[in-house]
């Protein structure tokens, strides 16, 4: 660290560092792809799981190449004319041009008469060329000439893709938008300088572009495939971690202002104190989302593939480039409140946590109120926390299909229409494979399971028959889910030929992904606190200390997903967390909420060696507990700038990390982590042993009255 500190502050190397990443940055952006987000990936099922071997062996069959449009016409409940039902066949005339098999395209009219519909079989291959301009096609189709009130909407396979797609549509320019927005105002109030604001938000802002042009160049490579929400979550993740780290290190270099007159002297300080926490955070955050290579879902791999490789690339520009353009702008660049070195001799000027001590006094008292009463504050945080807690008693995970949007797009609406006037199941698709001298058999056991509404022999191909079923269920319904089971359960048992039925289709996709998914919990939530455990412990060099922390991120994470289930089920009406929530919030909570446990006990565990374990505390808290508030202030802020999109997942993930940071800011670092330090004393760094015991030490820790009227005769 000393000499990358020195090469970043040195006259005329932060110039050439400054040159050189420009030229490095020019060269990238113009030789690595930008890349083209998959609005619609497929599933990334593990291999073994039953849907993913239906769909391989569908390759076989001659229907291989074939997905389905599903229009629905409708008055609003109200029951169609004649004159409606005519003008329905008259569009289904005109959908059968499109189709792939005209003659298949008949209309259906419900037996309540408020609703009519008809399947459009369609070539997969020419949807997935032109999803947009397909479903367009569908649309104006089915819309063209209807009687007045009489609305027709698109849904099934083609229909939601399409709205998936469009609710990403120009998505990564308005969440860059907001974000840069949220983090400029958060910067301003936060350095209450109109010019300071600029380089952090330009460093971390080339940083977001050039992780992105990284990760897609090293997406196939790496055989990951980057969608759409990925590419949102990795830029939300790289400006709020780099913001984080930028708001660190020119915490520090301030302080280091105050002291020295000398700007690169300074620098190479900050970078010297502030380093290590920040590579230590960074490389915390890395590892953790790197674990996720090992999850069995193609789409949580891709998540950490590309969320470590964005942190890496905030953490170099934070350490590299941030010090470098910081130096060269000056001083001048923290106008109007410009930071002077005291002169040699004047009171104070030798004493490195004057000035710190005067500017936040308010964070000194808090760090001694809580050291009078660390029993008191230890029972009164951990109780607040076990409250927020109760909310996980309706914890819940999986949205049906329609649950995943947010508004009411074309085919949540016809959905709807779909289950009051037809089959919940009619736009979703179960497909059962069989060995073909059992095709008869499979047909009598799927009709003999409890929500199946009907089983249809269709096409055979290399020795096994299709077997088409039509559930009750609402598509990717838990109701779905245990008729999926339920079926796969009865072939299993049947025995013979039969009991090698696979079951697969699209309610058997969500459901094996939903089974993965807790797998994935499971096999990577352990190796992660093992990660961070291990980082805190050679960082720290104690083995108490990261005991204490991480059950306090524990505590942290389960508080704000109780908090969270609670707010969406009784405030914002979703009824349950989407399948990938709960890993993705652990993983950025535990990741990102040990970073400011390492920026403030990296602090104290330097403050330490001169003051003792607890004034140490009290001294770490009054330098960080400005700049970790409003690095917390503004990460929670990021996060939830993903409600901006119209998924449900996303807007989810921000709001269980938003409220996850915030408590971990305002709560657990601020208040718990020092009580607890209070209470363990020494034996909080243990093994590891202060180096000496300096004669200040040995003097009782003054009362914050003597405190402040100390501080206030050195500041005269």
């Amino acid at each position: 660290m000393r000499a990358l500190a020195r090469l970043v502050s040195g006259h005329r190397s932060a110039w050439a560092v400054l040159g050189g990443t420009l030229v490095a940055v020019a060269l990238l952006f113009a030789l690595l792809p930008s890349g083209g987000d998959d609005a619609f990936p497929p599933s990334g099922l593990p291999d073994d799981s039953q849907a993913a071997e239906v769909t391989a062996l569908l390759d076989e069959f001659p229907s291989s190449d074939t997905t389905v449009g599903i229009v629905v016409w409708s008055r609003g409940g109200a029951a169609l004319s004649d004159a409606d039902v005519a003008s329905v066949s008259a569009r289904a005339e005109a959908l059968a041009a499109l189709s792939t098999t005209p003659q298949a395209v008949r209309p259906q009219v419900s037996d309540d008469g408020a609703a009519a519909l008809v399947a459009v079989p369609l070539a997969a291959a020419d949807v997935d060329a032109d999803l947009s301009g397909v479903a367009g096609e569908l649309r104006a189709a089915a819309s063209e000439g209807l009687p007045d009130d009489l609305s027709a909407y698109l849904t099934g396979p083609v229909g939601f893709q399409d709205d998936v797609s469009n609710s990403f549509a120009g998505a990564d320019f308005r969440l860059l938008l907001v974000t840069v927005v949220v983090v400029a105002v958060l910067l301003i109030v936060t350095y209450r300088s109109p010019v300071l604001w600029i380089v952090p938000l330009a460093v971390v802002g080339v940083a977001d572009g050039l992780a992105g042009r990284v990760v897609a160049a090293l997406a196939e490579p790496l055989g990951v495939t980057v969608d759409a929400s990925i590419s949102g979550i990795l830029s939300v993740l790289v400006f709020g971690a780099g913001t984080n780290y930028a708001l660190l290190l020119v915490a520090r270099y301030r302080e280091e202002l105050l002291r020295d007159d000398d700007r690169h002297r300074a620098m190479r300080t900050a970078v010297m104190s502030a380093g290590p926490a920040i590579a230590a955070s960074g490389g915390t955050v890395a590892l953790s989302l790197a674990t996720l290579v090992l999850a069995s879902l193609a789409g949580n791999r891709a998540l950490g593939v590309a969320c470590a490789l964005g942190v890496v690339v905030a953490v170099v520009f934070a350490l590299v480039v941030l010090p470098a353009a910081l130096v060269v702008c000056g001083r001048g660049l923290f106008w109007p409140f410009v930071p002077r070195a005291s002169a040699p001799g004047s009171p104070g000027a030798d004493e490195p946590h004057h000035h710190a001590a005067r500017k936040q006094g308010a964070w000194e008292r808090l760090g001694r109120g809580v050291q009078r009463r660390p029993v008191v504050v230890s029972v009164a945080a951990v109780a607040g926390l076990g409250v927020l807690c109760l909310g996980l008693g309706g914890y819940a995970v999986g949205l049906s299909q329609t649950d995943q949007l947010l508004g009411d797009p074309d085919s949540v609406t016809a959905q709807r229409i779909v289950d009051d006037s037809f089959s919940a199941g009619l736009t979703s698709q179960t497909t059962v494979l069989v060995p073909s001298a059992a095709a008869a058999d499979a047909v009598a056991v799927a009709e003999g399971v409890d929500g199946v509404d009907s089983a249809t022999v269709g096409e055979a191909a290399s020795g096994l028959t299709r077997v088409d079923v039509q559930l009750a269920a609402e598509p990717e319904s838990d109701d779905a889910f245990v008729v999926v089971q339920a079926l796969r359960d009865a072939y299993a048992g049947a025995g013979g030929a039969v009991s090698d039925a696979l079951v697969g289709g699209s309610d058997a996709t969500a459901y094996d992904e939903r089974t993965a998914a807790q797998a994935d919990l499971r096999l990577i939530a352990p190796i992660i606190l093992a990660v961070v455990f291990a980082v805190l412990a050679l960082l720290l060099r104690s083995l108490i200390a990261p005991v204490l922390l991480i059950a306090s991120v524990l505590a942290t994470f389960a508080a704000s997903l109780g908090a969270s289930t609670w707010l969406f089920q009784h405030v914002l009406g979703f009824p349950a967390l989407d399948t990938a929530v709960t890993l993705y919030a652990f993983l950025f909570l535990v990741a990102l909420g040990v970073d400011y446990n390492i920026f403030l006990t990296t602090r104290a565990r330097e403050e330490r060696e001169r003051h003792g374990t607890r004034e140490g505390m009290v001294r770490a808290l009054a330098s960080t507990g400005a700049v970790i508030t409003s690095a917390g202030v503004l990460l929670a802020a990021v996060f939830a700038v993903l409600g901006v999109l119209p998924v449900v997942a996303l807007t989810q993930v921000g709001v269980v990390v938003c409220i996850g940071v915030l408590l971990d800011t305002l709560v657990v670092r601020t208040v718990l982590v020092p009580a607890l330090v209070f209470l363990t004393g020494d034996a909080f760094w243990w093994p590891s042993r202060r180096r000496g015991q300096p004669q200040a030490d040995q003097r009782p820790t003054p009362e914050p009255s003597a405190v402040a009227s100390a501080a206030t005769k050195a500041s005269r």
